[in-house]
């Protein structure tokens, strides 16, 4: 069976993050991807994880108590814009993850917004390393999510292939406006 958009970016987060690897979570969320970045690193490697929300920062707190997992992972309550303020200037990353849209149960009128996206992603390919990913998945069904899916459709679709594979993944026969991920792999 084909697995969602969520499941997918999991996959590909496997595949290339490994024990004492530095990976971001640029939008935490409920911690699910947090927890699996954690996972992945092993007790030498760390995750930077980011949201704006407060709630999401408890939630994912409490995620990782529950699996013993809290010394891996530093949470950050700032926006993924300001990731270089947490990253070393040489600090390299295997990969980052964003969910782009807003939090689930809480309040839909706090979203990403493309402008801080774009800087994001700006900064996560500045420090990612050779064969490194970053997995955008954009619900973009709530009000400015369609102008942040544009705007992170045309960033990956203007990529130099030179440099790196872009791979965009969605089902096409789906209602109510299925998640569309994005995979961006450096060369």
């Amino acid at each position: 069976m084909l697995q969602t958009a969520l499941h997918f970016s999991h996959t590909l987060l496997k595949e290339v993050v490994q024990p004492g690897n530095y990976v971001v979570d640029a939008t935490m969320g409920n911690g699910n991807d947090t927890l699996l970045l954690a996972e992945l690193v092993g007790k030498t490697g760390k995750v930077y994880a980011f949201d704006v929300q407060e709630q999401a920062l408890i939630s994912t707190h409490k995620r990782l108590i529950d699996n013993d997992l809290e010394h891996r992972v530093q949470l950050i309550h700032d926006g993924h814009q300001h990731l270089d303020d947490y990253l070393g200037k040489d600090q390299e990353i295997h990969a980052a993850i964003f969910n782009l849209g807003y939090l689930p149960q809480s309040d839909k009128q706090v979203i990403t917004l493309p402008e801080t996206t774009r800087k994001a992603l700006d900064s996560c390919l500045n420090h990612l390393v050779r064969k490194g990913r970053i997995i955008i998945v954009s619900y973009y069904g709530h009000e400015g999510g369609q102008e942040e899916l544009e705007t992170v459709s045309t960033y990956c679709r203007t990529l130099p292939q030179k440099l790196f594979n872009v791979l965009t993944y969605q089902f096409i026969n789906q209602q109510n406006q299925p998640p569309i991920l994005f995979c961006i792999e450096k060369k």
